[in-house]
This record gives structure tokens, sequence and C-alpha cells, in this order.
């Protein structure tokens, strides 16, 4: 092990980062809209089988190739893919796949982040707005506010100022700047989490006989069977890709710093127990009963607009509403910061690693990179006088909804259907428990990859149902002005992509330029 690129300091240390990694804007902004929106009680069950069959099988998987990836030094997914799949391939069809996967977590890691970042920005914000009254004028609505917001080209100071705190954070080193960040970032979170909890339960019906906090928790536990589709099962998901991180190379990332015999079995279950805890209890528990108790069903359908136009209202209305606002949308900034770390520290690894560039150089490089990528998403609601946000919602189709679990599907059958039964030895090395091989059979080698196909064909014929592959979208079929903000996201996610692809090509030739050209004999 390349023991100059870091090491975390302890075990609580890296599994709260690596539940920092998990926990993030998808467990108290996506989880609570998409759950209310596919059944309620209804979406838990697809939900849990995405978790157990997809989940955990996976992230077993992220983090073997992880730590098999560091102990040669690397911490990109091209090379750690590289690596593994040249365990069952030659060489030259090997750089191929390791190609794939990096060209993918380098879209993923670039693109993701130029509109995230975005969000954590507008968090901080919102929670600077709940303390010096900002919305909580009722003479425009909270729709009205958002859009005034997200226009104001002077808000975007709360963006900045969240990409120095990522910078800052990175460009410390594994130990001293990640893990730290964690250790005090995750205990406030967790208590966020349960200061709404508590205040949800405690509601009552303020508005409606028929909407109240407890009413709104049957809605989230209560399955109504009627209402269970394919449309739900897609989204469950999608929603376990998005949650656990997975298919982004983030996890690998972070595993790359262990040590090559470290538990990570016991790390895995760790990491999706922090996870589950924070969106189904600490989400479910609070936004749900919240947003039902002052605005019924409906009222929680939002995406977008739940966090940030549906809660604001509530907060309005509610005893303390300042306060308790300020705790959510503080609570929506520590869950993104710890996410979006992670993908901050990837590129920067990747510039450490292939380009030689020393990590706090790196960090700086990253976070002009991100003003740059960011802008379109910044840009687009100051010079449209919209809040349509087109360019965000093209590029999160291709790269949040999409890419990431096609590089799931190239995990899972590398590692299942290509390196077997050397992979569960390499999974089980260091562990407490050890995954039996009838699990890996079931799971890895059938259950896991084959359902992550019948996601991606059901996924895909959903988006063509919906114009999404159209030249111009279903979605903005009616506002033709912009459509050039289509082509801009298709243009960026196509641009990065290729960039990614040949940025990991040339990074595993010039590691294995002798083995790959057949010179020397690999092993």
């Amino acid at each position: 092990m390349d023991e100059s690129r870091g090491n975390w300091g302890s075990k609580v240390g890296l599994i709260l980062a690596m539940a920092g990694n998990a926990v993030g804007l998808g467990n108290f902004w996506r989880f609570p809209y998409v759950a209310a929106s596919n059944g309620g009680g209804v979406f838990m069950i697809p939900y849990f089988f995405a978790l157990i069959v997809i989940g955990m099988p996976l992230m077993m998987v992220e983090w073997s190739i992880g730590r098999y990836g560091g102990k040669y030094g690397h911490g990109t997914m091209g090379p750690i893919m590289y690596l593994q799949a040249k365990q069952a391939m030659t060489p030259k069809k090997a750089i191929i796949v390791g190609s794939l996967s990096g060209m993918i977590a380098f879209g993923v890691t670039i693109l993701v982040n130029s509109y995230y970042n975005q969000l954590i920005g507008w968090s901080l914000g919102y929670g600077f707005n709940s303390l010096t009254g900002g919305y909580m004028d009722s003479s425009i609505s909270t729709g009205e506010f958002f859009a005034s917001y997200i226009q104001n080209p002077s808000n975007l100071i709360f963006w900045i100022i969240s990409l120095l705190v990522l910078a800052f954070a990175v460009m410390k080193g594994i130990e001293k700047g990640i893990e730290s960040w964690a250790k005090i970032m995750m205990p406030v979170l967790y208590a966020f989490g349960i200061i709404l909890c508590v205040r949800s339960l405690t509601l009552g019906a303020p508005v409606n006989p028929d909407w109240s906090s407890l009413k709104g928790l049957n809605f989230i536990w209560n399955p109504d069977f009627s209402q269970l589709s394919w449309g739900s099962a897609i989204a469950a998901s999608g929603q376990i890709f998005f949650t656990l991180s997975l298919g982004m190379g983030i996890i690998q990332n972070y595993a790359s710093y262990l040590k090559p015999d470290e538990d990570i079995i016991t790390a895995s279950v760790a990491t999706i127990s922090l996870n589950e805890f924070a969106e189904v209890i600490l989400g479910g528990t609070a936004v749900i009963p919240i947003a039902y108790a002052f605005l019924g069903e409906e009222g929680i359908k939002g995406s977008i607009g739940l966090a940030y136009m549906a809660l604001p209202n509530v907060f309005r209305t509610m005893t303390g509403g300042g306060i308790f606002g300020a705790v959510w949308f503080l609570l929506l900034f520590f869950a993104g910061i710890t996410s979006a770390i992670a993908m901050y520290n990837y590129l920067v690894a990747l510039l450490e690693e292939d380009a030689g560039i020393n990590r706090k150089k790196g960090a700086w490089i990253v976070f002009f990179g991100y003003i740059i990528v960011g802008l379109p998403v910044a840009l687009e609601p100051i010079l449209t006088k919209t809040a349509e946000l087109i360019y965000f919602t093209e590029v999160d189709n291709w790269i949040g909804n999409y890419l990431l679990i096609v590089l799931g599907l190239i995990e899972i059958v590398i590692i299942g259907w290509c390196v077997k039964d050397r992979a569960l030895e390499e999974m089980n090395k260091g562990g407490l428990w050890k995954v039996p091989k009838w699990y890996f059979r079931l799971f890895h080698q059938f259950l896991t990859p084959i359902t992550i196909i019948t996601f991606l064909i059901f996924f895909t014929l959903d988006y063509a149902k919906a114009g999404n592959f159209n030249l111009v979208p279903s979605y903005v079929a009616n506002m033709p002005s912009l459509v050039i903000w289509v082509n801009l996201g298709r243009i960026a996610v196509i641009g990065v992509l290729i960039v990614g692809y040949i940025q990991s090509y040339k990074a595993i030739k010039n590691k294995y330029k002798y083995e790959i050209d057949g010179i020397v004999e690999f092993s």
C-alpha cells in the first residue's frame, strides 16, 4: 500500500466519513418527495427490496474494489477497474473496461456537483434567510421568493462559500481534513434530524383536521397496494443508487485509503445502517409529517418545491418557524457538504495520481473547475428570469439518474461474472463476518445484475415515453426559448464524458503500458 496517499485515522472516523458520503441531500430532500410521489407506504416495499438486492451487494463490491486498488496506489475508477478486469481478460480488453468506468465516474463527480453544489449553496442561503426572516414576508409566495432568490446574482456568494468549505476540508487530507469534518458534521446532522423529528410529532393538525403529523406517518408506513407499480419500483431502485452514492466512484476512492486487511463487510453494513437511519427514520419521520400537517398529501410531492417552497411556507406559520427553518436548511447544508466532499476528493485524487499535482494545489484547481462547470446552473435563472432550471434538469436526467446505474452494472458484471471466486476471496479478506459463497452466487452473480438490467430497460422505456430522448424533450416543448439550455446540458454531458474517457485511457496506459502492449507478462 502507498502510505504517502494518506490513511484513515480511526475506524470511527472512517465509518462517519463513509456514512457522510452516503448521507446527503438525497436522504432529506429527495427521499421524501420520491416516496410521496410513488405511493407513500407502498413505495417502501420496492425500496427495501432494492436495498437488499442492489444496495448491499453493490456496496460490498465498491468497498472491495476500492481497497484492492488502494494496494496499488490507485483511488480513481479507471485504474481500479482495469486491475479488476485484467484478472479475467487480456490487458487490451481490460483497458476498455477501465476507461469506460473512469469516464462515467469522471462525468458523475464533475457534473453532479455542478448542480449539487448549487443546492448546498441554496440551503446555506435559506438557513441565513430563516434566521433573518427573509422568506417570512407573506406578501409574496414562497415560490416567488425562491424564483427571486435564484435570480439574484448576489446570492451566489453562498455557493462560493460552500465551495470554499469543500476546498479547505479536502486540501487538509484524509485524516486531518475529511475525517475531522465528518466527526463534527455527522453528529450535528443527526442531532438536527432528531430535533425536527420531535417537533414533527408534536404538531397535531394546525391547518386541517385531516392533515396531521401522525397521518403523515401513517401515509409513509401504511401501504396502499393499489398504488404499487413498475414506476414505483423503478423510482425505488434509482433512489437506492442515489442515496448510497453507488455507481459514482467515490466509495471506491474512500476505500482506497484503507489498509489491505481492513474489515469491509462490517464497514459496509455500518455505512448502510447509518444512511438508512438518516433517510428512513429521520428523513421520513421529520419531513413528511411536517409537510403533511400543513400541506396535506399533495403538498409533499414536489421536488425542489418541497424543500425550498413548500417547507418555507410551513415555517412561516409554525411557532418558532425561523429557528426550525434554520435547523432544516442547515441540516441540508451539512448533509450536502459531507457528500460533496467525497466527489471533490475524487477529482483531487485524480490530479494527485495522474498529474503529480499536490493536494493543496489540486484542491484549488477543482475549486475553480467547479465554478466553471457550475456557471450554467447558476446563470440560467439569472439570464432567463425564470425558475425552470432546464440545464439542471437535463444534466441530472443523464448523469444523476442514468449513468451511475450503468457504472454499477459494469462493476457487478466484472466482479460477479468475470473475476468470480477471486473477488469473493478479496471481499472476505480481514472480515469479522464472511460473505457466504451461496450469497455471492445468488446476489452478485444473479439477482443483482438481473435487477439492475431490468431497471435500466424499464427506465429507458420510461424515458423514451416521456420524450426525454427527443431533440426537444416534452418537458420543454412549450418553452421554445429555453430549448438552448437542453442542448447546452447535452453538450456538457457528452463533452465531459469524452474528456473522461481520454483521461482514464491515458492514465491506465501510462501506468501499465508494457503489459498492455504485451512487452511484459501481466499477473
